[in-house]
């Protein structure tokens, strides 16, 4: 009984953890409705689960686990990044991406999927502050977006092209993809900073445009040789036909998510009702994280069976210049983030001087 009674004794600090967790971690906000937040902030067809502006930092980190109307749009880029981290950590066994130069476009794609989906997660978690930290917030996630697609361009130009193609378009499709990928950035910086002046399917196709320009690019070889392949197909169950099956699965992912972006599907036929789950959005953000997964899966199975071919089209300093390639069109995105950034400071200065 003695030893039962001091037992009793040393739990008594235990029986105070979840009273010291209340007072350590502060109390949610309720989510509001879409007529308790600014215009700026409401999305059509999305009645309710607005967070409230200008909170602690920490209640903006903390509301990951709480329900509100991003809440599934963090979710599935963050689970999107820890899956892709898992990818690189396998494959990391399996290829040597220190020393074999050939990996560096895989390596390339690896780090701009995890950059594009961690950076989504932060931009849906944290934009709901203030006006200029969505902006500022979107704003990255555009460069995310951006330099991912310069990991699409370089892995399907390096180990998916085929040699009809590649001499139609060497010495110009990587700087055209990173030409195409700056647009893109600015694009879309554009049409989110011309929230206020221009209609939202204006501004829509101020993102869309570009970046289409860039996918039909940046996955031309790939569409050549599915082309080329369906012409010849004579039933294939190789390494080759295994990674065009998964390029087909990428290029479908892509473009059911591309309808789920432009279209507020089923949201708009379901008003009210898809506050929390079933936006169009979040299944954009599901399709198109697929999508990346077949890409690395198919480019895998290309760096495996195709280097004959790659190691033969491409010298031995394409692979560093594609590097020193993508770090360039990645700085070159930021500046033009932080220009716009700079614009909308300005555009919300004059703004409040006008009240």
């Amino acid at each position: 009984m003695e030893t039962i009674g001091r037992i009793f004794i040393n739990l008594q600090p235990v029986r105070k953890v979840p009273q010291l967790l209340r007072e350590a971690v502060p109390s949610m906000p309720a989510t509001l409705c879409d007529t308790e937040v600014p215009q700026f902030f409401r999305e059509p067809y999305i009645n309710a689960g607005y967070r409230p502006l200008h909170q602690s930092w920490c209640y903006y980190f903390l509301s990951l686990f709480q329900r509100h109307n991003e809440t599934i749009n963090v979710w599935t880029h963050l689970f999107g990044t820890l899956v892709a981290l898992t990818r690189m950590v396998q494959l990391a066994e399996m290829v040597d991406f220190l020393n074999d130069p050939h990996t560096w476009p895989l390596l390339i794609l690896l780090l701009s999927s995890i950059t594009y989906m961690t950076l989504s997660a932060i931009a849906h978690l944290l934009s709901a502050k203030s006006e200029l930290h969505n902006y500022a917030f979107f704003f990255l996630d555009y460069i995310g977006v951006a330099q991912y697609q310069y990991g699409s361009a370089v892995v399907h130009f390096y180990y998916s092209i085929e040699e009809s193609w590649y001499m139609r378009v060497r010495g110009i499709f990587m700087p055209v993809a990173s030409f195409l990928c700056c647009l893109s950035c600015l694009g879309c910086c554009y049409g989110k900073y011309q929230n206020y002046s221009l209609p939202p399917w204006v501004r829509k196709v101020g993102q869309v445009v570009p970046s289409s320009v860039a996918y039909a690019w940046d996955t031309s070889p790939v569409f050549h040789r599915i082309c080329l392949w369906f012409l010849s197909w004579e039933g294939d169950d190789s390494g080759n036909g295994r990674a065009l099956a998964s390029h087909c699965g990428q290029v479908f992912f892509f473009l059911s998510s591309a309808f789920f972006f432009t279209h507020p599907l089923p949201e708009c036929l379901f008003p009210g009702h898809c506050d929390f789950l079933g936006q169009g959005h979040q299944v954009f953000h599901v399709l198109l994280m697929v999508c990346t997964f077949f890409q690395i899966h198919a480019s895998y199975l290309d760096y495996i069976n195709r280097r004959e071919i790659y190691a033969k089209l491409h010298g031995d300093s394409d692979t560093l210049l594609f590097v020193v390639l993508y770090v360039i069109t990645t700085v070159i995105c930021a500046q033009i983030a932080a220009c716009m950034i700079k614009k909308v400071s300005r555009l919300l200065e004059c703004k409040e001087k006008t009240k």
